[in-house]
């Protein structure tokens, strides 16, 4: 007898909704090396009047109001919304029962530091998001975070190629703690210290790069110190990785490409 026909099988989609097209290069890429040009951060700034930006904003109050725990505020965006965000806004940090984070295919540089806020945060999905080298050590903060999803070939001193970190300033001469060149500093402004949380003094400032494990995968994190005391206290990277924090450069010496 021959067997009945068996309806198709259907694979499951592990982003579900999110698939929205894969990150989009920012045109200013010049975070990876090119021959006689320096390391650089992307330069872009935040326009908080844009409508995505605004559209996020309020994406956010609803998901703090009705206090869900799976947000993925890129497919209530527009195309020509999503293209508006170079960051996410501090106000993630009231985010507090958000368990699982989507975020993939998004056109984001940077993450804000009040993500560490985001304490029942259990997976992180940027994947796809290639313009995303990088992330706050305060993503460290989030002590339930289990699984992650990034696109290693994207990062910053990524075991696979080893892309140079750009060169961060010398101690002390953080000019302001707003308005700052993102291009330069990485961020548009450095509130509190990433390590304890205290307030930062100019005059002792000091940034450095770490990479660590966080959830799934080893990220180059920045770390905004407001002492040389906070760098002592970073933990130390995993073998495979620069042992200590530093300043990046393309002098920095990175273990061999494991690709």
């Amino acid at each position: 007898m021959d067997e009945p026909d068996q309806p198709p099988r259907l694979l499951h989609n592990r982003f579900e909704a999110d698939v929205v097209g894969g990150g989009p290069v920012r045109a200013e890429e010049t975070c990876f090396d090119r021959r006689g040009e320096r390391v650089r951060f992307h330069g872009e700034r935040q326009d908080v009047s844009s409508p995505g930006w605004r559209r996020l904003l309020e994406l956010i109050d609803e998901a703090a109001a009705d206090g869900r725990e799976v947000f993925r505020p890129l497919v209530e965006l527009t195309p020509a919304e999503r293209a508006d965000l170079v960051t996410l806004p501090p106000t993630v940090a009231r985010l507090t029962r958000v368990k699982r984070f989507l975020l993939y295919g998004s056109p984001l540089t940077r993450m804000p530091p009040e993500i560490g806020a985001m304490t029942s945060l259990e997976v992180f999905e940027p994947y796809t998001s290639y313009s995303l080298h990088w992330f706050p050590y305060e993503l460290t903060r989030c002590a339930n975070l289990r699984e992650s999803t990034v696109s290693t070939r994207a990062l910053y001193g990524n075991y696979k190629h080893r892309p140079t970190f750009p060169r961060l300033q010398p101690r002390g001469a953080l000019p302001t703690h707003e308005d700052l060149d993102p291009r330069v500093w990485g961020v548009e402004r450095i509130g509190r210290c990433s390590v304890c949380d205290g307030p930062i003094d100019p005059a002792r400032f000091r940034q450095q790069w770490i990479s660590l494990r966080v959830a799934t995968d080893v990220l180059p994190l920045l770390v905004n110190a407001c002492s040389t005391a906070c760098v002592e206290a970073l933990p130390q990277p995993p073998e495979g990785y620069v042992r200590t924090p530093h300043q990046g450069g393309r002098s920095l010496r990175q273990p061999a490409p494991q690709w």
